[in-house]
């Protein structure tokens, strides 16, 4: 990306300083099946475990529709970059179409009903996708998961057409896109009150600790 690290976004009332009393929230826009949204889940779990009483909207963009693939570039590109791990089974078919809507029904489910356990899941799916090799695109493949995590999900998160709760998401989505002026993603946006700080995650995706102490700086400079 080419704007800088953390760009103040025009809310509400951006000349009021910030307080202890803010509430604090993360806005992390993905595809469960994009490697780039992979490497950028640890910036989301860095800010979560050092925010721990921020509010974590994950919100699924539900890109891949079975027809295209992030594909072998990408792929290698990112593992290069972060050192992340992606498995044999992966590595095999990563050239193959993919199809991330019934995984973002269960998101949009998941962010509607279990909004505490939403980050949990999502970075035990990507584990389940891009290490074990998981297509993430039948019932079946999603049952360990479901089993873990104790959930509970209707059947219309298993069908091939978008639920309302990820329609509604996708809704939220374009609010933000507009606002930060880009339609690309992965995107973290924080808002903290009436501030709202763009998080330029490519900066550290090599470095996830590191996108703290730069947000710490931000937050300091606001109040």
């Amino acid at each position: 990306m080419t704007q800088e690290l953390f760009t103040e976004l025009p809310l509400s009332d951006p000349e009021t300083p910030i307080s202890e009393n803010d509430s604090k929230d993360l806005y992390f826009i993905f595809d469960s099946h994009c490697p780039w949204s992979y490497a950028a889940t640890p910036l989301v779990n860095a800010l979560h475990e050092a925010y721990p009483e921020m509010n974590i909207h994950l919100l699924h963009s539900a890109h891949y529709n079975g027809t295209d693939s992030a594909g072998e570039e990408q792929m290698e590109e990112v593992a290069k970059l972060t050192g992340l791990k992606f498995g044999r089974d992966h590595i095999r078919y990563v050239n193959s179409p993919k199809s991330s809507l019934k995984t973002a029904n269960l998101m949009g489910w998941m962010q509607s009903k279990q909004p505490k356990k939403v980050l949990a899941v999502l970075n035990a799916l990507q584990r389940a996708h891009f290490i074990e090799g998981n297509p993430l695109d039948t019932k079946h493949d999603f049952n360990d998961v479901v089993e873990k995590f104790k959930l509970s999900p209707s059947n219309k998160v298993y069908k091939d057409d978008l639920s309302s709760e990820a329609e509604y998401v996708l809704s939220d989505i374009a609010e933000i896109q507009e606002m930060i002026g880009t339609s690309s993603f992965p995107a973290l946006v924080m808002t903290l009150g009436d501030h709202g700080i763009f998080v330029d995650h490519s900066k550290y995706l090599s470095n996830p600790e590191g996108v703290v102490a730069a947000v710490e700086k931000e937050i300091a400079a606001l109040k």
